[in-house]
């Protein structure tokens, strides 16, 4: 039985991550977390050297995941951002290799927060043009040994991929075995009858997870069915990383690209620590009960 790994993600708690925040990754080990999942806003703030030296010494690893603005949209009707979009992903790939990192992870089909009703013919375009290009940064990554994880997001931060099925349509198309999909149970938790019958019909396809509230808020305080989230991604073969994301609302830019608008937890810490220890309870759970293998 391979344990079960657990990441914070360092929007947690800061954006954009650099040099100044180095010390996140200590406190993401010394909390208990085996992995950080580094977000690549500015690839200028990403010193791979800084960061691997500081993952050795607190003893965790790492995960790399995107931000896709209107300046990286690889369906963009402009193919100069959809160029810049294709270097971005590239870029971030490279930083995985060098950090160790398995994935590159996010919603790298579209821009976040590009939501409009467009006609049947425009979106057969959208999704011609983020297939083929994704195509292209997969090819990249797997150059590096490292996957795409893909994100379906909720329909009021994208209008491109929403739902599980989108997302494995999406990765069919793409035709590339280095890619799979990020399942984010915020998301899932708008967009899926049941979080579930969805992570089961991804099975063979996951290959990251971020465990989040329904609120953004600390994972376990909210209406999730964790057990049965636990056993579906053991029956769809998932044994990866749970990693928690939230969002800092002091952090005015990446609060209002997400729509967070009050404190969810009497700390950001507390996210971190709390949602850890339920997970971990979750986890413990499952494999007592002999469902998780």
């Amino acid at each position: 039985m391979t344990a079960t790994k657990f990441g914070a993600s360092t929007f947690i708690w800061t954006s954009p991550f650099s040099n100044d925040t180095l010390d996140l990754i200590d406190k993401a080990a010394g909390a208990g977390f085996d992995l950080i999942e580094i977000c690549v806003e500015d690839p200028a703030t990403i010193d791979t050297k800084a960061i691997k030296k500081r993952l050795l010494h607190a003893g965790i690893g790492a995960l790399v995941c995107g931000a896709f603005g209107p300046d990286r949209d690889v369906s963009s009707d402009d193919p100069s951002i959809r160029a810049n979009g294709i270097d971005y992903i590239n870029i971030c790939s490279d930083i995985a290799a060098e950090l160790g990192a398995p994935t590159v992870a996010g919603p790298m089909y579209s821009a976040t927060g590009k939501t409009a009703a467009v006609s049947a013919e425009k979106r057969a375009e959208q999704w011609k043009w983020a297939s083929e290009n994704l195509a292209f940064s997969a090819d990249h990554a797997a150059k590096q040994r490292v996957r795409l994880a893909i994100e379906p997001l909720n329909r009021f931060e994208t209008d491109l991929v929403n739902t599980v099925d989108q997302g494995m349509e999406l990765v069919r198309r793409i035709g590339r075995d280095n890619v799979g999909l990020l399942l984010d149970t915020f998301h899932m938790n708008i967009e899926e009858h049941s979080i579930p019958d969805a992570i089961r019909r991804a099975a063979g396809k996951i290959v990251h997870f971020h465990s989040c509230a329904n609120d953004r808020g600390i994972p376990g305080k909210d209406h999730l069915p964790w057990p049965e989230i636990a056993n579906s991604l053991s029956d769809a073969g998932y044994d990866g990383p749970w990693v928690i994301e939230a969002f800092n609302p002091e952090i005015t830019e990446i609060a209002k690209a997400v729509s967070l608008w009050r404190p969810l937890a009497r700390s950001q810490d507390a996210i971190a620590i709390d949602g850890l220890q339920h997970l971990k309870l979750v986890i413990l759970g499952a494999n007592t009960a002999g469902e998780i293998h």
